[in-house]
């Protein structure tokens, strides 16, 4: 059978096709103002059986395309669970939103918080920083990984942080600095999410900010714990996916 999962992420859109237990396919391709759209170009030329959608506009494309639609917290658990299954906290960097997810021994979702309200904390967040410091992303974190000391923000407000870093430039701090006091504050605001809830050794990062070096490694400074990124952190919901559309249907339906 052919499990197609698609993931509509704020930023990025993802699919991943199993055949026969293995993963077959990798996509991504920008989200644009039309999900649809985006999610008919990624499957273009794909062969599936089933089809598992999540995220942003996910009953739309659920609907017109004929496929289920699951949250965004259940297709993330179940991915992050699959690369590594002894996994209990798994912590979803995205553009748009911050989530932490807390599972059971089994797997099981239990318990997780979410935040969506607003652009601290999030890859977004640091997306406006880097520009405001003229550096592109991946110079950003190595700068902040590197850094000997960091420049701390008074205020996580992104047109508030925005509007420091540039005082803080213009008065002579070193870039170095303010990247790695701007890393430290994000990885902070995280870890707080997930010391709200159960919080296990067996932890996994994933989303597109797990591809941020030196937010790991201060996320799992900040928890005090060893925090796994898997190979390709950014298919995890989409992974997800592909996994429920192999199971029954009355398994994928969320």
């Amino acid at each position: 059978m052919r499990a197609a999962g698609l993931d509509i992420g704020s930023r990025t859109t993802k699919l991943v096709v199993r055949d026969r237990g293995a993963t077959t396919v990798r996509r991504f391709a920008d989200t644009s103002h039309d999900p649809l759209s985006v999610a008919r170009t990624l499957l273009d030329g794909v062969a599936y059986d089933r089809l598992v959608v999540t995220g942003y506009g996910r009953h739309l494309v659920g609907d017109r395309l004929g496929a289920d639609a699951v949250s965004e917290i259940k297709a993330a658990a179940i991915g992050a669970r699959a690369k590594h299954p002894r996994c209990r906290t798994i912590i979803d960097v995205g553009g748009q939103d911050t989530k932490v997810i807390a599972l059971d021994p089994a797997g099981r979702m239990s318990r997780f918080h979410m935040n969506d309200r607003c652009a601290a904390g999030t890859g977004r967040f640091l997306e406006l920083m880097a520009v405001a410091l003229g550096l592109p992303p991946d110079e950003f974190a190595a700068l902040a990984l590197a850094a000997p000391r960091a420049e701390k923000l008074t205020t996580m407000c992104a047109v508030f942080a925005e509007s420091e870093v540039v005082s803080l430039v213009a008065r002579g701090a070193p870039r170095d600095e303010i990247a790695r006091g701007i890393h430290e504050a994000v990885a902070t605001r995280i870890s707080a999410m997930a010391r709200s809830l159960p919080l296990h050794d067996d932890l996994v990062f994933v989303g597109g900010g797990a591809l941020n070096r030196a937010l790991a490694t201060l996320v799992a400074r900040a928890l005090d714990r060893p925090v796994a990124v898997p190979e390709e952190p950014r298919l995890a919901a989409a992974l997800g996916c592909a996994l429920l559309a192999e199971a029954p249907p009355r398994e994928a339906a969320c």
